[in-house]
């Protein structure tokens, strides 16, 4: 019985030494093949093959499973496009989004925890949003809102869906809107934080729409917690502290010479 255990152990630890080593191939292979390659084609083709999961189930099961995998699927996509457009030769930006996606991968995306479930929420925010705002930049407007709402919309659903909450398809589609309006808004003026020649850009509506979805979760869970005694104080502190972080980043931090 004893070597049965044992066995047992040692087999549980061999699969996760190799569960761990496949994800940080994943992770480095992910940007490497899209610098190298010129393309984002192969890096994006690479992280569906790795979500293959998502379709071996029966057909009824195959759209809540890819609505389940949004935003593990945005972080993945996003990291390939954000790898694409920092450019051919390796710079600093590449080693950051390889050393981003081992840590979603090993870290931050098995966890299930409430305060891991909006972790990941609003890494898919910031990282979705910093890459459709580079990559339609140049394009239609519509083509950056759609993303937007598609972005914010999956965001909220992860968080929600963890809950108790019996139909929250409201909530999401509220928060995909919103997303998709500041998107609209900030089209014509998108701000694009640059550090030197590192390769790293920000965009400004990034960071703007991960300070939104925080404090949307933190109403939402107060007015959940509170419920008839619920009271706008209850939310004064963090609403105040993202309009003024908002408001600074707008009003200082938004000199055209940042435009792109």
């Amino acid at each position: 019985m004893a070597d049965y255990v044992l066995a047992r152990k040692t087999r549980n630890i061999a699969s996760s030494a190799v569960h761990v080593f496949l994800n940080i191939l994943l992770g480095i292979t992910t940007v490497l093949i899209t610098v190298f390659s010129g393309s984002p084609v192969l890096g994006i083709l690479l992280v569906l093959i790795s979500k293959w999961r998502i379709v071996a189930v029966r057909r009824r099961y195959l759209w809540l499973n890819i609505k389940s995998n949004l935003v593990d699927l945005i972080v993945g996509l996003s990291i390939v496009l954000l790898a694409f457009y920092a450019g051919s030769s390796l710079s600093a930006m590449h080693f950051v989004l390889m050393a981003l996606y081992v840590v979603w991968l090993i870290v931050i995306k098995p966890m299930s925890s409430e305060q891991a479930t909006l972790a990941q929420s609003l890494t898919a925010v910031f990282l979705g949003i910093s890459a459709s705002t580079i990559m339609t930049a140049s394009l239609d407007p519509t083509f950056g809102v759609v993303l937007a709402f598609l972005i914010g919309y999956a965001a909220s659903r992860h968080v929600l869906s963890q809950t108790n909450d019996k139909d929250f398809t409201l909530t999401t589609l509220v928060c995909g809107l919103v997303f998709a309006e500041v998107a609209w808004l900030c089209h014509s003026w998108a701000i694009i934080y640059t550090f030197g020649d590192t390769g790293i850009r920000i965009p400004q509506v990034a960071i703007i729409l991960t300070i939104f979805a925080f404090v949307y979760n933190y109403a939402r869970q107060a007015m959940i917690r509170y419920q008839e005694d619920f009271r706008f104080r209850n939310i004064l502190g963090p609403v105040l502290f993202g309009l003024v972080l908002v408001g600074i980043i707008v009003t200082f931090f938004s000199n055209p010479i940042f435009n792109i």
